[in-house]
């Protein structure tokens, strides 16, 4: 089934929206519980020592928010999106890992200590939001502010 440009920009649109607004939720949970929460759980990984944890635990919070604010407006929409993916596809990776190893997580910390899932629940909603975030990235640059840049720059020159 082909799929007409109608369809492919209320995809990349509806990809943009939730996958943004799906990293400002996740970001604002953590930017606003104390930084030790998100730390801990960057901790129970066992792969990272606690001075990255505690970096990451103060600046993964803001990276979501921007990344999701940015792909919500469609600005730098395909930059966001393709490092909006890379860093599903390791969170992913991060929670296979402590699987194999066989490290019982109690939290992923993917949207703080406050929100709770198993963890087969957090990889399968990571990979269906995964799917969201290729949406915006294959479809996602009508209805943006990249197209309205694009076309007010190509107009300012005619």
């Amino acid at each position: 089934m082909k799929l007409s440009d109608k369809n492919k920009s209320l995809l990349g649109l509806i990809g943009r929206i939730i996958a943004g607004a799906v990293f400002i939720y996740a970001g604002f949970l953590k930017a606003t519980a104390p930084s030790e929460e998100f730390a801990y759980a960057i901790e129970a990984y066992e792969i990272f020592p606690s001075f990255i944890a505690t970096i990451a635990s103060l600046t993964m919070p803001w990276i979501e928010i921007y990344l999701g604010v940015f792909l919500i407006f469609g600005l730098f929409t395909r930059i966001s999106s393709i490092f909006m993916g890379l860093l599903f596809v390791f969170f992913e990776l991060l929670i296979l890992s402590a699987i194999i190893r066989g490290i019982p997580l109690v939290n992923c910390g993917c949207f703080g200590a406050a929100y709770s899932n198993s963890i087969t629940y957090e990889l399968f909603q990571n990979l269906v939001i995964l799917c969201f975030v290729f949406m915006a990235y294959k479809f996602g640059e009508n209805f943006s502010l990249d197209k309205w840049l694009k076309n007010k720059s190509t107009n300012d020159f005619v």
